[in-house]
């Protein structure tokens, strides 16, 4: 049974700052992300991303006992975490609501060393204030409304558990996106949100101590329809410009020979993805002071444990 591990606080911080959506085809990521639910494994770029977050974990002293997984691949994510944290009860939040929790099951068919499947849930199904980890590997970058998914992370969060994913960056595909524009083509992939900007979300949403990082990846193929396949694994094309209907074969074909044009003095095709990396604690709650202010016992005594020792002097 999925419990709350704090008392929802009374003093909550404010809603976070409405932004606006990304201009994208949400109709394509939706798609998207379905392709990516349904897959027997995923795309080795998600896999490689995720293995490189897992290492991160190290960094991180809090040991967890409900582990949140909010996205597509939970059959291989659940892997990493079983490794990291044996002892942990595990649910995975599918995205969409689509996934349903059993009705009856016992609570130590979760625990993340025993059992190869995590217990599913919607967004709307997990209790606030559930999960001390909550994870989330190459999903920021399907949704239209980055800012609105980062206010669920934090309200699933317990005070002082943690949220840690990567998503892609700006940097994806940019000598992609440059052989486009030279053919007059419109645009390979939607925009994508720069790491500073996802700092600055995270803050909104009202995570503390956000730190993000990136790295480059750049992946080489033999020749052009290899690396087509793959891009279509990944299914980035969501951009609003994107064609309503099928490209035809002659275009096609103008691409692969385009992409041949491009190849290295190797002869191999290569394309770079950014991948960006965020983690962030959820703070106590702060109380808004006005003439008259109420705090709820519990969370002053967390404030009073939080405040900073008095200068002495």
């Amino acid at each position: 049974m999925l419990v709350p591990q704090t008392e929802v606080p009374r003093t909550e911080l404010p809603e976070p700052e409405a932004a606006a959506p990304r201009p994208v085809d949400a109709r394509a990521l939706a798609r998207w992300r379905q392709r990516l639910r349904s897959a027997t494994e995923p795309p080795w770029l998600h896999a490689e991303a995720a293995r490189r977050m897992a290492e991160r974990l190290g960094i991180v002293r809090l040991k967890p006992q409900q582990v949140v997984d909010w996205g597509l691949q939970a059959r291989h994510d659940h892997t990493l975490l079983a490794a990291a944290y044996p002892e942990a009860q595990a649910f995975w939040v599918d995205p969409d609501g689509l996934g349903r929790a059993p009705e009856s099951r016992p609570w130590w068919r979760g625990l993340l060393g025993r059992d190869k499947t995590p217990v599913v849930v919607a967004p709307s199904g997990l209790p606030a204030g559930a999960a001390q980890l909550l994870w989330s590997t190459m999903l920021l970058h399907t949704v239209a409304e980055p800012q609105g998914l980062l206010a669920a992370w934090h309200r699933a969060l317990a005070v002082d558990g943690f949220v840690m994913f990567c998503t892609l960056g700006p940097g994806t595909l940019q000598s992609l996106s440059a052989l486009y524009a030279a053919h007059g083509w419109p645009a390979p992939l939607a925009p994508l949100v720069d790491m500073h900007d996802l700092g600055d979300m995270l803050v909104r949403a009202g995570f503390a101590d956000p730190v993000m990082d990136q790295e480059t990846v750049r992946l080489t193929w033999a020749d052009a329809g290899a690396a087509l396949a793959e891009l279509r694994s990944l299914g980035l094309n969501a951009s609003l410009q994107r064609p309503a209907g099928l490209r035809s074969p002659r275009w096609r074909q103008r691409l692969l020979q385009a992409l041949e044009q491009a190849a290295g003095r190797d002869g191999r095709i290569t394309l770079e993805f950014e991948l960006v990396y965020g983690h962030a604690f959820k703070p106590p709650p702060r109380a808004h002071l006005a003439a008259e202010t109420t705090v709820a016992l519990e969370d002053l005594r967390r404030m009073v444990r939080r405040a900073p020792p008095a200068p002495r002097r």
